[in-house]
């Protein structure tokens, strides 16, 4: 432990967002950074537990107080070491990551101030690019070739391990660029693509090859590799089957956050093509996470109004959840920088209907509910709570989540990492099963 008693001393300090009338006119990133003293104070804090809770907590296994400290004493270079030894690429999830470790950290029990893990996680990979503290890695080659399906963050967490193993690996992807969820789903006032197009010309350069807009069969899968990793994500988002479904202004959320990641990187789309909110009052369905993104893009395009919904209830409000105490991840309310831009939100809303006029969107019945607990046990009893209502919109946005993908018997050779076989999770979730996948091939290959 670098400082003692720095926890007693130092409070919690984030770098905070830029304002609010800045960020919402460009898709630059929202968050912004603290200078490398703050930063070095920060680390400070960690406490460097007997029981490291933020390591249990990490699905990657992370081990803050080992990089904190080093970060703390100004060893830049070994905080990064430290930080890849786990993490493959702590540049993403120090910008997406919800922090499981900051929950589970020991001075968030103390007085809800954890330290700032996954902004100094960040920093740290930023000062390690700009030191040139990332450098290629050339591994000896062993002979053997894996096929990787899917440049997601599972895909490539895998890609990367069996390339450092001496694998000859080549990654398939469907798409015009790696990345998956995070090219495609997050945007980029989250996390800039250029800091994937970065983390990809290492890649490049240490040997891996990517074969782009590559749709593969999975009953057909390419020949010539001893194994084959697939990593297809989960593709097929969770529809909503009402009445007026098939009206001019309903998409699903990926069809419009998608399109204008994509706008962004130069791809031209015509106009009757366009999933823009400009002049329009946007419902949002979905109170998650990938609802967030559409209120943020929403406002970017210029919304008229944001409107979000969701079914469950209102999460409790305030650090503690009664229901899952620490160091377990507390379901508490979430307010993210898209919601602080300006957004109505309602919780326990039912939607029966889309409503329109001459095929356009014109409106959104809804219903307020209530859930009683199942006699039988298992999901609640839904149900109403109130009157009918129509919610004004001329675009709604369908952010409910994605379906568990049913894959076809696969041989032994053939393995599942990241979502496509767990079901949609997290980015870090998503990179733990993609190294933990190339762990099962080489172990498969004997290497």
């Amino acid at each position: 432990m670098g400082n003692p008693k720095a926890f007693l001393t130092i409070r919690r300090k984030e770098a905070g967002y830029r304002p609010i009338n800045d960020r919402i006119h460009d898709f630059g990133e929202v968050e912004q950074t603290l200078n490398s003293n703050d930063r070095r104070l920060q680390a400070s804090r960690c406490m460097d537990c007997g029981v490291p809770f933020c390591h249990w907590a990490c699905p990657l296994g992370n081990k803050p107080p080992e990089w904190n400290e080093a970060l703390y004493r100004g060893d830049w270079e070994l905080a990064y070491r430290l930080l890849v030894a786990t993490n493959p690429f702590p540049e993403f999830t120090g910008r997406i990551c919800p922090a499981l470790c900051e929950k589970a950290c020991v001075l968030n029990l103390m007085d809800h101030e954890p330290t700032t893990n996954r902004e100094d996680e960040a920093a740290i990979a930023e000062h390690a690019f700009n030191e040139d503290f990332v450098r290629v890695e050339t591994p000896v080659r062993n002979g053997k070739r894996v096929a990787v399906i899917g440049a997601g963050p599972a895909g490539l967490a895998a890609a990367n391990d069996l390339n450092h193993a001496g694998c000859s690996v080549t990654v398939y992807e469907q798409h015009e660029a790696a990345g998956g969820l995070l090219r495609y789903g997050i945007p980029n006032f989250k996390l800039n693509k250029a800091v994937i197009d970065r983390r990809m010309a290492f890649l490049e350069k240490e040997g891996i090859t990517f074969s782009y807009g590559e749709a593969i069969d999975l009953n057909a899968l390419p020949e010539g590799y001893d194994a084959y990793v697939v990593a297809t994500g989960t593709p097929q988002a969770r529809d909503l089957d009402i009445p007026g479904r098939d009206l001019k202004g309903v998409y699903l959320a990926l069809e419009m956050l998608s399109q204008q990641n994509r706008v962004l990187a130069g791809i031209e789309f015509k106009r009757d093509q366009l999933v823009n909110a400009k002049g329009k009052d946007v419902l949002v369905i979905g109170g998650g996470d990938t609802g967030s993104d559409c209120i943020g893009t929403a406002h970017r395009q210029g919304a008229k109004s944001v409107t979000q919904i969701e079914i469950m209830p209102k999460p409790v409000e305030g650090p503690e959840d009664p229901k899952n105490p620490w160091p377990n991840w507390p379901r508490t309310l979430k307010t993210t920088s898209s919601h602080e831009e300006g957004c109505t939100r309602r919780w326990n809303i039912n939607t029966l209907e889309f409503l329109g006029k001459d095929g356009r969107l014109t409106g959104v019945r809804v219903q307020p509910i209530d859930w009683k607990p199942n006699p039988e046990g298992g999901r609640p009893i839904m149900i109403e709570a109130g009157k009918p209502e129509v919610i004004k919109a001329d675009m709604v946005l369908l952010a409910m989540g994605f379906l568990k993908p049913q894959l076809p018997q696969l041989p032994a050779h053939v393995f599942v990492a990241g979502d496509a076989a767990s079901g949609a999770s997290l980015v870090v979730r998503a990179l733990a099963s993609g190294r933990q996948t190339a762990a099962k091939v080489c172990s498969y290959l004997h290497l």
